[in-house]
């Protein structure tokens, strides 16, 4: 390689030009070749032998070596391909998205097979590992989703006391807070909240199994992967998604009854008493089933990705990035689609 002429890229124009005015080639002269070297002859003759060579039986093997090489060259597009290269990226993405929806709804159908399963043999319910993820995603998710909610209830108060002051309405402030963090902001808070922490952790759990093939040896050892790692997921993440969001919102509620007393001397004793009279019951109902419905598409998606890690490092960070980033999208897509749903639910 290092008594290839500098810059290389020069030098196979120049040997692409000769290969285009000369089909014969003698290098019978050549004493030493190597790989580097035979790819370049290999590329300026077009991938295929020329019609008259000469050359000696080990650089002639070695060339051989390298033809047998597969390598994927992209076909150079005329302008007018170019200008629908478009339309080609769309349908490869459509392909990929199709493929995943498809792998999802596989897992689905896995899951409640298992659920099935578990109904008629209640013994081999994994209680251990369902306890286990309960822990690990909702009481560990206590402290920062409170300390989150907390804030988030802190700044809404402190902007909100500065236009409802210029109204005078301040007690409005009380329907402001509660629909906004007991509605909307306390679930999706929650779901990027846990997306990004516990869908994460298990994506990186599942993919670790992958790469170190543990998921290959519970197959040998006849343990079914769905009921041992999947289904304990799921179940536990929707459980502890509805309680987390509860928590938040409680505390959410906390934070902007705390700034509303330092901001505009509102009492606690009317914000508590007005709270439950300005916020149906229904906006409570419609954060927990926000909350069970998040947590199901979180830890699918998690373990979905998890399992589409392949042994190699690069692919488990890239897959778990996908897993957070599909699930905080998901997450906002199917909040504005309940939105559209219960728009005339809960609104006094």
């Amino acid at each position: 390689m290092a008594t290839l002429p500098q810059p290389i890229s020069a030098f196979e124009r120049c040997l692409c030009d000769l290969a285009a005015r000369h089909p014969g080639w003698d290098l019978r002269s050549i004493t030493r070749l190597d790989s580097a070297g035979a790819i370049l002859l290999w590329r300026a003759w077009g991938r295929q032998w020329p019609a008259v060579l000469a050359i000696s039986p080990g650089h002639r093997a070695l060339l051989g070596r390298i033809e047998g090489v597969r390598v994927d060259v992209e076909p150079v597009l005329p302008k007018q391909s170019r200008l629908l290269a478009w339309l080609l990226a769309l349908g490869q993405g459509s392909w990929v998205a199709a493929s995943h929806l498809l792998a999802m709804v596989a897992l689905i159908g896995q899951m409640i097979l298992d659920l099935a399963y578990l109904c008629v043999h209640p013994r081999d319910i994994p209680w251990r590992e369902f306890s286990a993820n309960l822990y690990k995603t909702g009481a560990q998710a206590l402290p920062v989703t409170a300390l989150i909610g907390f804030l988030i209830g802190v700044v809404i108060s402190y902007l909100s006391a500065l236009q409802l002051k210029t109204f005078g309405a301040d007690v409005f402030i009380v329907n402001l807070l509660g629909i906004s963090i007991v509605r909307e902001l306390g679930p999706v808070l929650v779901a990027v909240l846990v997306a990004g922490r516990s869908g994460s952790a298990m994506t990186a759990q599942i993919g670790v199994m992958r790469v170190t093939e543990e998921i290959d040896a519970l197959a040998t050892m006849g343990v079914s992967r769905s009921q041992r790692l999947i289904l304990p997921k799921v179940l536990a993440l929707a459980v502890a998604m509805p309680l987390l969001v509860i928590w938040c919102s409680a505390a959410g509620i906390i934070g902007g009854m705390v700034s509303a007393k330092l901001q505009m001397d509102l009492s606690y004793g009317f914000f508590i008493d007005t709270l439950p009279r300005v916020v149906p019951v229904a906006n409570v109902w419609i954060g927990i089933g926000k909350g069970v419905v998040f947590g199901l598409l979180i830890a699918l998606i998690a373990c979905h990705f998890g399992l589409q890690v392949k042994p190699n490092t690069e692919s488990l960070s890239s897959r778990t990035t996908t897993s957070v980033v599909t699930s905080i999208t998901v997450a906002i897509i199917v909040d504005a689609v309940f939105a559209v749903l219960t728009r005339n639910l809960g609104i006094p």
